[in-house]
């Protein structure tokens, strides 16, 4: 074990609000925690610049809401495959060692999309985000038991939130590249803007059938005029291309920063890894594996959440696709100011009570998505954001809560959840692409009725949060596992 008073295990409760005493970032440590925390932001900024390409590829590429929510199965597929190979590696090696390597695959991924843009196959696209991803899993990995290391324990969940709230803000500026550089530039947009100058009558059509009817325009021209269908591919390819060569370019600078920085050894692991037992340690421990499970419905939700609502308001409220990324970054500023809000609430309130009454919250919004019409609904879906800000590091503090030299194995297991956000949106663009459902006392579009899914994951979070207090507290004091 190592001699670091943070990676040594506490009688502080999990679940219980941190002492107002311990420092929350000690004295030496600001300019590490600093440059840690940028981070938080880079990989915030892959998440949200990625989000919209969903419904561009749907267009680009003329495939179904399905084949193009592929892109999130290969984003994070990415981090459950890399997760435990990087898990092992930090343990092996260092926290910067790994952060250095996350970088440099970063970079690597989003070069990719050069040769992705020339070849104009949907694949290499999906490559490029695969391989993107196992940068972000080396990051996450490594970045968040490194924050909850630089410092006292008691503190260790207030400080991942202090840091998680700098993410939104690369998501944030991400979603606005997206929609500025990207999707307002985008020759299928402009397409579109043409389709529905030239047909006025779509005016009076539901706008899920005037999305349709303007796919099959699409497709007509990809069969009547292939050459200038694949004009407009190759320039909407190179569109989305420019802000990932770009992205490229400042990852390779981080990266440098950190090789010539020296940072500390917080938490470092000085013995012989025995994978065998620290998994049966972690599968005993029932407020971790309850986590993981946690953390992937979490981050299933999430991405559902800001992927679809790109299709939320194109579909329901016929939405242009700069008009409904513009409200997804609405959304995202509601997401960034509730998380610094909720990480001043855990000085005063259960990290386990929070979390239980923002999932309820986050239900009854879900619920407002999916029946109330017009924008009630897709302010309701705007409004899951502000419940949803401080789930992901609560969760995370919570399941690593007193693990010691575990942790990092066991941020493997939390990164590993992450593959959440590639098996759900697949399932809710299986629902959107089936017809409207009758329920008796009313019809209701596929886009809205999707939204069943985040509802049900929000549940099984209040769950946890509920049994993180009313449970593995009562089990942390007692001493049992």
């Amino acid at each position: 074990m190592s001699s670091s008073p943070a990676s040594q295990p506490t009688t502080v409760v999990p679940g219980v609000a941190a002492s107002r005493e311990a420092p929350l970032i000690p004295a030496g440590m600001l300019w590490p925690f600093a440059l840690v925390t940028s981070l938080f932001a880079l990989w915030g900024f892959a998440n949200d610049i990625t989000n919209p390409l969903v419904k561009a590829f749907q267009e680009i590429f003329l495939i179904s809401a399905r084949q193009s929510s592929l892109v999130q199965t290969a984003f994070y597929g990415g981090y459950a495959t890399m997760a435990l190979p990087a898990a092992i590696f930090i343990q092996r090696y260092s926290y910067k060692a790994g952060i250095v390597c996350g970088l440099g695959l970063y970079a690597l991924g989003a070069l990719l999309f050069i040769p992705a843009s020339w070849t104009m196959q949907f694949w290499v696209f999906l490559l490029a985000l695969y391989i993107l991803t196992f940068g972000l899993a080396f990051l996450e990995t490594t970045a968040n038991p490194y924050v909850l290391s630089m410092g006292p324990e008691e503190t260790a969940t207030r400080r991942l939130n202090l840091a998680q709230a700098f993410n939104p803000i690369g998501s944030l500026l991400g979603m606005v590249v997206a929609s500025q550089v990207i999707l307002a530039n985008l020759e299928v947009g402009r397409f579109r803007a043409a389709q529905m100058a030239a047909h006025p009558e779509y005016a009076s059509l539901l706008p899920g059938e005037v999305d349709a009817r303007i796919m099959a325009a699409l497709a007509e021209l990809a069969r009547t005029q292939p050459a200038a269908y694949e004009a407009m591919q190759a320039a909407d390819l190179a569109t989305i291309r420019t802000p990932y060569v770009v992205l490229a370019l400042v990852v390779l600078a981080v990266m440098l920063t950190f090789i010539l920085t020296k940072m500390p050894r917080t938490g470092e692991h000085t013995g012989t890894v025995h994978l065998g037992a620290t998994f049966r340690r972690l599968a005993k421990n029932r407020a971790y594996v309850e986590g993981v499970v946690a953390q992937a419905f979490y981050v299933g939700a999430q991405i559902m959440c800001w992927t679809f609502i790109i299709h939320y308001a194109m579909g329901v409220l016929g939405m242009t696709a700069v008009q409904a990324q513009n409200h997804n970054i609405v959304a995202m500023v509601i997401f960034c100011s509730s998380r610094f809000i909720c990480t001043y609430l855990l000085k005063y309130l259960s990290p386990g009570k929070l979390l239980m009454a923002l999932a309820i919250g986050a239900m009854a919004c879900t619920l407002g998505t999916i029946f109330l019409p017009g924008y009630a609904g897709l302010y309701s879906l705007i409004g899951i954001s502000a419940c949803m800000s401080l789930m992901f590091p609560s969760i995370y503090g919570i399941a690593l809560h007193g693990l010691g030299d575990d942790a990092k194995i066991a941020s493997a297991g939390l990164i590993f959840a992450i593959v959440g956000g590639a098996l759900m949106p697949p399932l809710q663009g299986s629902i959107i692409d089936l017809p409207p459902f009758d329920l008796g006392f009313m019809m209701l579009d596929s886009v809205r009725a999707s939204f069943v899914l985040p509802l049900i994951s929000f549940a099984v979070i209040a769950v946890f949060g509920y049994r993180t207090f009313r449970v593995h507290q009562r089990s942390a004091v007692s001493g049992q596992p």
